[in-house]
């Protein structure tokens, strides 16, 4: 899933910073720009970068309408919008002419794979353990586009996940990595562990070749995947993918994947980790990417006791923030369900008053599947629920 929401307007999340200086592009050595950028991006945590021609993708497009014909983007009703403007930089911004990515390692400190046997704590995306990327990279990325323009002139717009471009395409293009068979980008030297940003530019710099790739006969990430998301090598269906249920789905967690999604309560890195170029991997190094303490594995009890202030006040900074309290504990309620701990009763109990139907319909699976079935039924008897969702909960678990 390439790309952030586009916005109201032709480029939300990007901006155009236009060069000032007496910097006369035509006169400039590209090559050596090019050196001196790689340089400039390196020293300001950019562990990777490559440049590559704003038509290098456009095979992309047939791949994006078939996975919008199969239905395979679910809610994600954004992805829908103007696919051809996804699918080519050109139609983006018709002024660029070369495209600069960029890739900043967030490598775990532990595997992630660990966390999911312990069914009462929570797993979330080694991602979204951190300060949001978003912010980080996009002070990054401006503060080389700036350097850029000073140093050789033209303007240039910057992207982080948050427009519509196809940012592992045409970091494929640009020699970064290729993209696997589980969609996602993978590096010969970060392996799965890269978060991705985009200069455009309207000077016309060096092309890097792309990479090839490398996933041989391995199918170790489809084979992984709780849910078979994928119907067929490098094909998604992300309305299976547990990141997508789990972030992007904004209804009930669909009855027939809550018990694969386990104790993961904010997307999934199985795919991820299992990748064999991880072997090759780094720890990240960025302080403000680290995990922070209290979201690894944080105990699903206590998440459960979250109201909204807690909920902001806990997740600060942070990229689960924007799925709201309520959808958080839905996901958290899956986990309790998925837990097999009858201490974790209570807590599944209590949210069944809650004010929003999403929780209550999430907390009567979860007792449905901790509560013996007698004392289950003698609950769902004395239930006077007015909400018709919350409804088909209780008549579903009962029957």
């Amino acid at each position: 899933m390439d790309g952030g929401r586009p916005g109201v307007g032709p480029l939300r999340g990007s901006r155009l910073l236009t060069n000032t200086t007496l910097v006369d592009a035509s006169h400039v050595d590209s090559a050596a720009v090019k050196a001196a950028l790689i340089e400039q991006a390196r020293a300001i945590g950019f562990g990777t970068i490559g440049i590559t021609d704003p038509g290098a993708i456009e095979g992309a497009h047939d791949r994006l309408q078939n996975f919008l014909d199969a239905g395979s983007h679910g809610d994600m009703g954004w992805l829908a919008n103007e696919p051809a403007r996804r699918a080519s930089p050109k139609v983006l911004w018709s002024d660029v002419r070369s495209v600069v990515m960029l890739g900043m390692n967030y490598g775990p400190d532990e595997n992630p794979l660990a966390l999911l046997e312990q069914k009462t704590r929570g797993a979330i995306s080694v991602y979204a353990r951190g300060d949001d990327y978003h912010d980080l990279i996009k002070k990054r990325l401006k503060t080389l586009a700036r350097w850029l323009l000073a140093t050789a002139g033209g303007d240039v717009k910057v992207f982080v996940d948050t427009a519509a471009v196809m940012e592992k395409p045409l970091a494929h293009a640009a020699g970064l990595g290729w993209q696997g068979k589980h969609t996602n980008l993978v590096s010969r030297e970060y392996g799965s562990w890269l978060f991705l940003g985009a200069i455009f530019t309207t000077l016309e710099l060096p092309r890097d070749d792309a990479d090839v790739d490398h996933c041989g006969s391995c199918q170790a990430c489809l084979d992984i995947c709780p849910t078979s998301a994928f119907p067929a090598p490098y094909r998604l269906d992300a309305r299976k993918c547990i990141s997508y249920l789990t972030i992007e789905h904004k209804g009930a967690i669909p009855r027939e994947h809550r018990e694969a999604i386990g104790n993961r309560i904010y997307g999934c890195d199985d795919c991820l980790s299992v990748c064999p170029w991880n072997k090759f991997a780094q720890e990240g190094h960025e302080l403000r990417l680290a995990a922070r303490d209290e979201l690894r594995g944080p105990s699903l009890a206590e998440l459960a006791r979250l109201d909204d202030p807690a909920f902001r006040t806990l997740f600060t900074k942070s990229p689960v923030k924007r799925i709201g309290r309520d959808r958080f504990m839905r996901n958290v309620l899956t986990a309790i369900g998925n837990s097999n701990d009858a201490a974790l009763i209570p807590e599944a109990r209590r949210l069944l008053d809650d004010a929003n139907p999403l929780v209550r319909g999430a907390a009567v699976w979860a007792l449905s599947r901790l509560l013996p079935h007698a004392e289950f039924s003698e609950l769902a008897a004395r239930s006077d629920e007015s909400d018709e969702d919350v409804r088909s909960e209780w008549a579903a678990a009962t029957n």
